[in-house]
């Protein structure tokens, strides 16, 4: 899971999408979880090339860092939040992903992020 502003909207996000685009090949389910009111159709439609799930904050009434967020994007991927990683900018939203039972990434770059993605969710 990854939250949208600070993480793709990285100057270097391009590197990000090139990876989800390439876990998702492999068969990891990927989901956007965002504290937006919502995205258009045409928006969301982009975004369905790189998630399997979308979960915006304003369509399901409750926010990170609230842990029950976390928990509706990890049933909306059909898997157990404990099955679950989650990359956000914001130390408070990992600490509710954690409390969820997720992993939690801090994005600090990208190119960090993609290291610690790449132990949890390796090629092989």
């Amino acid at each position: 899971m990854v939250d949208f502003a600070g993480v793709l909207t990285d100057p270097d996000a391009s590197r990000f999408y090139d990876y989800l685009a390439g876990v998702r090949e492999r068969g990891v389910r990927t989901a956007l979880l965002s504290n937006a009111p919502g995205a258009s159709e045409q928006v969301k439609n982009t975004l369905f090339d790189y998630f399997d799930a979308l979960v915006f904050s304003g369509e399901v009434g409750v926010a990170k860092p609230d842990p029950a967020v976390y928990v509706i994007a990890a049933e909306r991927l059909g898997l157990p939040a404990m099955s679950c990683a989650f990359v956000d900018d914001s130390a408070t939203n990992i600490r509710g992903a954690v409390q969820a039972g997720m992993v939690g990434v801090h994005h600090r770059s990208v190119e960090e992020t993609l290291a610690e993605l790449e132990v949890l969710f390796p090629d092989g």
